[in-house]
């Protein structure tokens, strides 16, 4: 999770809840955890948006989605 949240932080644009928001989804189970980290070091120049729409896109994403909160 350290590695995700350095990715996640050192996004361009990136701010708080979105960093909390990725956390919370990706600790779900480590397919995810696995699955985001991936993605955000195969597109070094992605930024919060196109992260969340990677996010939003996954077949798990309403699973518990309506369960995320802000730390």
């Amino acid at each position: 999770m350290e590695e995700l949240r350095k990715l996640l932080n050192n996004i361009d644009d990136s701010y708080f809840e979105f960093v909390s928001a990725m956390e919370h989804y990706a600790q779900k189970n480590a397919a995810r955890l696995e699955m985001l980290t991936a993605h955000i070091k195969r597109n070094p120049g992605v930024k919060s948006a196109d992260v969340i729409k990677f996010v939003s896109d996954q077949p798990d994403f309403a699973d518990d989605a309506a369960y995320m909160r802000v730390c």
